[in-house]
Parts: C-alpha cells; sequence; structure tokens
C-alpha cells in the first residue's frame, strides 16, 4: 500500500505524527517538497523528534528515508539533525538517500530572503528568513542554481559560487546596500557539507521506480499545507513549493497514480503563521486558549501561530483538489474545556454566500465567516482508545466536520503521542 500524506490547512496539521505512525507499514518515506522552513514534531515514548528536512520515518530503524527532487536542502540544517539522531542511537547510515537533483539553500539564500523582507516593511510576506524564496528564484532562473550533484566536483563548484556570489554581490550592494559576500567562505562551507552529504547523493528517482518495482511500500510526505501551495494557496502569502499533493509526482518522480490512498492532515481547528487572509481567525482570548492548550509556537521558528475556529471551506477546498481520499484530525484534546465549538461552514462576501474557497486574497479579505455552532467538553481525551468511547460532543463535532468537507475522518489524535491516535476503521 502506498500512501500520500499532505496538510490541508495552512500547514502545522499534525503530519510528522501520522507520517510516523504509517511508517510503521511502511519500507520507505519520500519527502517531496519544502525545505527546512517546515517542522514536522514526532513524539515517541518521552522523546520529542523536531525533524525539518529529514523524513519523518527517520525515527524507525529500517525504514529508507528519501529526499526528493522537490526539496529545498540545507545542508547544515541536514547535517545538524543527522548528528541529532546519531546521538540519540538513531543511525542513517545506508538508509537515507538525497537526490542529487534537489537544489541547495545556501548562506546567501538566507542573506537575500533577510534583505528582501526588511525591505518590503510592513508589506512583508511573513518568511521565516531560511532561503527557501530565493533559492526556488534560483531554481527557476538556472543561472544560477546549484544542486546536490554539484558537490561531486568541487572545482567546479567553486567556479560556479563564484558566478553566483559575483551576481548577489551586484543586488545585495544596489538594492540593499550590504556588505557582500565572499566565495572563499561559502566555498569553505560547502567543503565540509560535500565531505558529509555526498554518500547519500544518487538518482531517487530511478531508486523509487525500482522500490516500487519490488512491491515496497512507499509513504509520500509533504511540508506545509496546502493552503500554502504555490499554485493554490492564498498568493502570495504562500511558501515557494508545491505544498499540496499536486507537488508530489514532480517533487519526487513518481506519478500519483502509484499511491492507493491520499490522506489529508486537518488540526480541529485552524492556525496560520505569518501575514495573509485568515477568515476564522480568533484574536481573542478564545484564541489565546486555543494557543496556550495546543502549544501553537512555530518548531521551526518559535513565532506564535494565530488561531482560530474550524475552517471547513478551506479544508473542502484543499481536500478536493488534492484529490483526499480520508482525513487524520489532530488535536482534538486542544479544544477540551470550551463551551461551545463553531465550525465555518460558509463565507459570505459582497453579501453573497458561497462555500467555493477563494484563492485571490482580494476576495478572501472580504470574506466574513457563516458558523455552524456545536456543544463542546470538558473530558480529557488524551487516554481514550476507542472512538466509540469519545464523548458524544465529540463525535458530533467530527460528524459535523465531515459534512461540510464531504471526506471521512478515519483518524483521530487526542494527544502528541504515538499512542494517543485512534482509528476509525
Amino acid at each position: 500500500m502506498n500512501y500520500c500524506v499532505v496538510g490541508l490547512q495552512w500547514g502545522d496539521e499534525g503530519k510528522g505524527k501520522v507520517v510516523d505512525i504509517l511508517a510503521a507499514d511502511s519500507n520507505v518515506v519520500v519527502r517531496f517538497n519544502g525545505g527546512a522552513n517546515a517542522g514536522h514534531t514526532v513524539v515517541v515514548g518521552e522523546e520529542r523528534f523536531a525533524l525539518h528536512l529529514m523524513p519523518s520515518g527517520a525515527v524507525r530503524p529500517g525504514t529508507y528515508c528519501v529526499i526528493g527532487n522537490g526539496v529545498a536542502v540545507d545542508p547544515a540544517v541536514l547535517i545538524d539533525e543527522i548528528d541529532r539522531l546519531a546521538e540519540k542511537g538513531i543511525s542513517i547510515d545506508g538508509r537515507l538517500f538525497i537526490s542529487e537533483n534537489a537544489h541547495v539553500v545556501l548562506g546567501y539564500h538566507k542573506q537575500e530572503d533577510r534583505l528582501r523582507e526588511e525591505s518590503l516593511g510592513k508589506a512583508k510576506l511573513g518568511t521565516t528568513i531560511r532561503g527557501i524564496g530565493p533559492r526556488y528564484s534560483d531554481k527557476v532562473g538556472r543561472s544560477y542554481a546549484i544542486r546536490m550533484a554539484d558537490f561531486r566536483d568541487m572545482a567546479a563548484l567553486k567556479q560556479k559560487l563564484k558566478k553566483v556570489l559575483d551576481y548577489k554581490n551586484k543586488i545585495f550592494s544596489a538594492l540593499y546596500n550590504a556588505e557582500p559576500l565572499t566565495t572563499d567562505g561559502i566555498f569553505a562551507q560547502c567543503t565540509g557539507y560535500a565531505e558529509r552529504l555526498v554518500p547519500f547523493v544518487g538518482n531517487t528517482t530511478r531508486l523509487l521506480h525500482e522500490l516500487v518495482l519490488e512491491g515496497k511500500s512507499i509513504l509520500f510526505e509533504g511540508a506545509q499545507g496546502a493552503l500554502l501551495d504555490l499554485d493554490h494557496g492564498t498568493f502570495p502569502y504562500v511558501t515557494s513549493s508545491n505544498a499540496s499533493a499536486l507537488g508530489m509526482a514532480s517533487g519526487c518522480g513518481v506519478p500519483a497514480r502509484l499511491v492507493d490512498k491520499f490522506i489529508g492532515v486537518v488540526k480541529a481547528y485552524t492556525t496560520r503563521v505569518g501575514a495573509g487572509p485568515f477568515p476564522s481567525e480568533q484574536d481573542n482570548e478564545t484564541g489565546q486558549y486555543i494557543r496556550d492548550r495546543g502549544n501553537e509556537y512555530g518548531t521551526t521558528t518559535g513565532r506564535p501561530r494565530r488561531c482560530g475556529w474550524f475552517d471547513a471551506v478551506a479544508a473542502a477546498y484543499s481536500a478536493a483538489f488534492c484529490g483526499i481520499n480520508e482525513v487524520a484530525m489532530m488535536h482534538l484534546d486542544t479544544l477540551a474545556g470550551l463551551e461551545e465549538l463553531k465550525v465555518c461552514r460558509a463565507y459570505k462576501i459582497n453579501g453573497s454566500e458561497t462555500t467555493f474557497f477563494p484563492s485571490d486574497v482580494a476576495q478572501l479579505e472580504k470574506a466574513e465567516c457563516v458558523y455552524e455552532t456545536t456543544a463542546g467538553w470538558d473530558t480529557d481525551l488524551s487516554e481514550v482508545k476507542s472512538y466509540d468511547d469519545l464523548p458524544q460532543q465529540v463525535r458530533d463535532y467530527v460528524g459535523l466536520v465531515e459534512a461540510i468537507i464531504k471526506v471521512p475522518v478515519s483518524i483521530v489524535g487526542v494527544g502528541p503521542k504515538r499512542s494517543q491516535t485512534i482509528f476509525r476503521k
């Protein structure tokens, strides 16, 4: 069985936990998009793993971990994650494979990201300053791109870096009056990166097709969320890659027809990091209550996340264009203690009601939520093992979401641990 797991909101839905659980029955976990601007948290027993580039299956010994061509690889972050896993007794030797076609994030990308955001002032996009946008720009521009394959020939890489930095430094000076970066400094870093990572670099598209022919079970893991998809999200307040299920095939070279089931992950409420419209946001005591109980602070940046009621209009839109078969709803336990809960079932825009999500932010900014209200609960859900043992109010809430998004909720999360996950089927 091959699965693809993606987030259906603005990221941070709890995909890492879902991938980790499904990885128990998978031979391979493939990360196909995004970079170190994403963070997946996996909790094993009392141990918490914060992963940014390593596929979430890394914490399961024996599972192959593939970083696809669609990923923006920050070598420093990846090496740090490898070392941190090793400190906890988890080796990735012989089971990590990095696409030779994956593009690399280097120091000048982060510099460009920071300078660009600062220059925008109040109009900034709210990036994580991890260099992801400039890196994808270089990929599209082609002339100044560095890929993992380039680490195999350091003499040629040094010449490429000289060309790149000659160009970048002109931009930094002319637009931002910033100090230049040196080729020698960046090259010295790359030499260290190459020594550590080249042994893992290869043709991962070929590898994946060979594993398919061998009948291996493959789990494809997306980063961020579908509403941050470059083409189908809330542009320009999006990430720089195709963060939806539509990015899977291009991000790793495996066609979507080889996936047996697409699973969309949502929180039982909605969160967002950074700028951009958020119709169901609760910038009040309710939002703060959810933030505190759900520990809604970024895995990568530590930034407090904006919190609000579950937006079923947005989730239904994401589920539709991602071709989702089933939904995993995380963080149900977070909502305990609220007297009543609301689910956005429609938007009212310019006086007209609609149930289709407008990805044009000019329209989305005008959207007013039309809510369905249901009873909350006080029960601690963290020890519940069966769906039928959940309080009726919880099951009513899940049923309301299902009815609006028209996709079955097959998995619910009642805590951060693997064991705090309930499968309905």
